[in-house]
């Protein structure tokens, strides 16, 4: 059956022409009557206002050679990326395939990009990571203040990354990223027995102060460089503190932490760390040896103490010595003396003096106060 069918294509707006499931032209905007036998004829009617022109049967539409001059058509092959920008905005990015934009009524803008360099670098790379259609395409890594990135691509090092961000193309290469911290950290190394040379056991607490030197080196060489330098500060206080006695310990518990440091030192460069001090926080001495250790104090508090008395004792003596020699020496000190005791006597009290008789042809006591006084 024959019918007239009319379509109206407005300004802004593109026909696309088929008959029988083939692509047939273009129709322009106005108003067309087209006479169809048994709906033999279709008009897919599309916005140029959405530039990008998607469609089932593009393929056949862009060999037809009708999109020419009116779109852009982009054929991107696997390795190839396309960005799009629309009036000067990004929009998004495409994948590998068949693409086309009209260009009548916008400002469209592409940019392939060779998807073979893994890592793109684009001076709008923010603005390109945030778009729709980014994530499908893209893997994005940010690395923080303060902290590099060791990359790898294929199991080989490539780069170390400074503080930003970073976008890799998916599906091309295996991309993988370690974030390293750069700044000083600490290790408490703990609750570990240790054997002096002279059989003492005891538990020691202590701590690394570190940073890593170099990142690539401290990815690389370990798996874990934490746990490296917790071992390698438990191996060294075993060797150091082994070699010396528990006196001699406990008299310079500084040099024990500067030979476990300058130890410490040399293994930790070489895997990429810096070692900024060593020091021992905690000594836990077994319960009897304790006891022992406070009463051996305690005697030589005591000794120290009988000594310093002896000393006291022994000054006084002198002093007095010197003073009753001087005394000896000098009559008129000894009467100065005499009257001094006299001034204290009389001050303290109520002074009594009790006369006694006198034997014939000697003095008596009441001739003797007589002469005192």
């Amino acid at each position: 059956m024959f019918f007239w069918k009319t379509y109206r294509i407005r300004s802004f707006e593109i026909g696309l022409h088929f008959r029988n499931g083939e692509f047939r032209g273009i129709l322009e905007p106005g108003t067309h009557r087209m006479l169809t036998f048994m709906r033999d004829v279709h008009v897919d009617v599309v916005s140029q206002r959405d530039p990008w022109l998607v469609h089932d049967q593009l393929d056949m539409i862009v060999r037809s050679g009708a999109l020419e001059n009116r779109a852009i058509v982009l054929d991107l092959r696997d390795h190839e990326r396309a960005l799009v920008w629309v009036d000067n905005r990004f929009s998004h990015i495409l994948p590998a395939g068949l693409y086309a934009y009209w260009t009548g009524l916008k400002d469209v803008r592409v940019e392939i990009v060779d998807a073979r360099e893994v890592r793109l670098r684009h001076s709008d790379l923010k603005l390109i990571a945030r778009s729709p259609m980014a994530h499908r395409v893209l893997e994005t890594q940010s690395v923080d203040r303060d902290h590099v990135g060791v990359l790898h691509i294929d199991g080989r090092y490539v780069d170390t990354l400074s503080p930003g961000l970073y976008a890799f193309w998916k599906g091309r290469s295996d991309v993988r990223v370690v974030d390293v911290d750069l700044r000083e950290m600490m290790i408490d190394v703990g609750g570990q027995d240790i054997m002096t040379s002279d059989k003492v056991t005891l538990r020691l607490n202590a701590v690394v102060t570190w940073k890593i030197a170099d990142p690539r080196k401290a990815v690389s060489q370990t798996e874990d460089v934490r746990q490296a330098l917790y071992r390698e500060t438990q191996l060294l206080l075993r060797s150091v503190i082994g070699a010396r006695g528990l006196d001699e310990f406990l008299t310079d518990r500084d040099a024990v932490a500067k030979e476990t440091d300058d130890g410490l030192r040399d293994r930790a460069a070489a895997l990429g760390l810096e070692v900024v001090s060593v020091g021992i926080r905690d000594l836990i001495l077994p319960g009897d040896m304790k006891d022992l250790m406070n009463r051996v104090t305690e005697a030589r508090k005591a000794a120290e103490a009988n000594l310093i008395s002896r000393r006291e004792e022994t000054a006084a003596m002198r002093s007095q010595a010197n003073t009753a020699r001087l005394l000896a020496d000098n009559p008129v000190l000894m009467r100065l003396r005499e009257l001094e005791v006299l001034e204290k006597v009389a001050a303290g009290g109520k002074l009594q003096v009790v006369l006694g008789e006198k034997n014939p042809g000697e003095q008596g006591l009441a001739d003797k106060v007589a002469n005192l006084l």
